[in-house]
């Protein structure tokens, strides 16, 4: 049965997150630039592959650029969550994670998490130097939760209906923000269970996975209602398809659009902002930060 939460106060600020060893901190909205090994992506796919396979020449290079605009973390994923993806190995999950991760970490010594829902994935990108776990399934994989919390790290826990190839089928909802609502309330509960601590959780309302546009907007409209749990909030947005669904953009046209969202995200309380483009985003809250009260007497002297 799908109950409403009780409200609480939130605190304007969130404490940091300790990632491995990186404090991530929540004065200001963070950037998470997305980084695909991946060759069936739907936006970067196959970038980062060359005649020999994944070139980690030109991840360090998109990496490192990334950094330079502003970004964060680098988000690491070996496996495709579009709609309709077909599942890859574990051992193919491995071969794209693990060497990426290790070369961001070691070469330019940057916060790395990696999107993963396998938890063999998860202890060797852990030990590979990954700082945080970002699962589009929430650890409800077998194994994962036990996973994570070998790992030590924070985990990102993400509102899913179905999997990638049918999560286009599962979009009816008596209420979609109370059934996201009731889906963390649960998810919480279990960690807790397994022995992650509250104080490691970051969500993310999964917008685009097994829900319409209609259904996403209504998401956005309400998303400061998940700030009542008091945990850092997740919002991946950047060129989906419900943009095209509302604008009639192709992926590459779709970058006012994302910007758009992005901003909306912010002003409802996101606090991690997941992103295909890191320096457009980092001029969007640059200037949003400019707007409020006291950010000229504090940075912009």
């Amino acid at each position: 049965m799908i109950t409403k939460p009780p409200l609480s106060s939130v605190s304007s600020v969130l404490p940091p997150i300790q990632c491995a060893a990186h404090r991530l901190a929540f004065e200001r909205p963070q950037i998470m630039g997305v980084l695909n090994a991946t060759p069936d992506s739907f936006s970067d796919g196959g970038r980062y592959f060359s005649g020999a396979g994944l070139d980690l020449t030109l991840v360090l290079k998109r990496a490192s650029q990334m950094l330079a605009e502003g970004a964060t973390i680098i988000d690491v994923g070996g496996e495709s969550t579009r709609p309709g993806a077909t599942p890859v190995s574990e051992s193919q999950e491995l071969e794209r994670v693990v060497p990426v991760v290790a070369a961001i970490t070691g070469e330019l010594g940057a916060l790395v998490s990696v999107d993963t829902s396998n938890p063999t994935v998860m202890r060797e990108a852990a030990s590979a130097g990954a700082g945080l776990i970002n699962d589009v399934r929430a650890l409800r994989r077998e194994g994962a939760l036990a996973a994570a919390a070998e790992t030590g790290l924070p985990v990102c826990l993400m509102h899913m209906r179905g999997e990638p190839d049918t999560m286009a089928g599962a979009q009816t909802y008596a209420d979609v923000m109370l059934e996201v609502h009731d889906f963390f309330t649960r998810r919480l509960s279990d960690c807790q269970a397994a022995g992650i601590a509250r104080d490691k959780i970051i969500v993310d309302p999964g917008f685009g996975f097994g829900k319409s546009l209609a259904q996403n907007l209504t998401l956005l409209r309400n998303l400061a209602q998940l700030q009542r749990y008091q945990l850092p909030m997740l919002v991946g947005l950047s060129r989906k398809s419900l943009l095209g669904k509302l604008l009639g953009r192709d992926v590459g046209d779709r970058l006012p659009g994302s910007l758009a969202l992005a901003h909306e995200s912010v002003l409802r309380g996101a606090n991690i902002i997941r992103v295909h483009d890191v320096g457009a985003t980092a001029d969007m809250i640059n200037v949003h930060l400019a707007l409020q009260d006291g950010w000229f007497e504090n940075e912009g002297k």
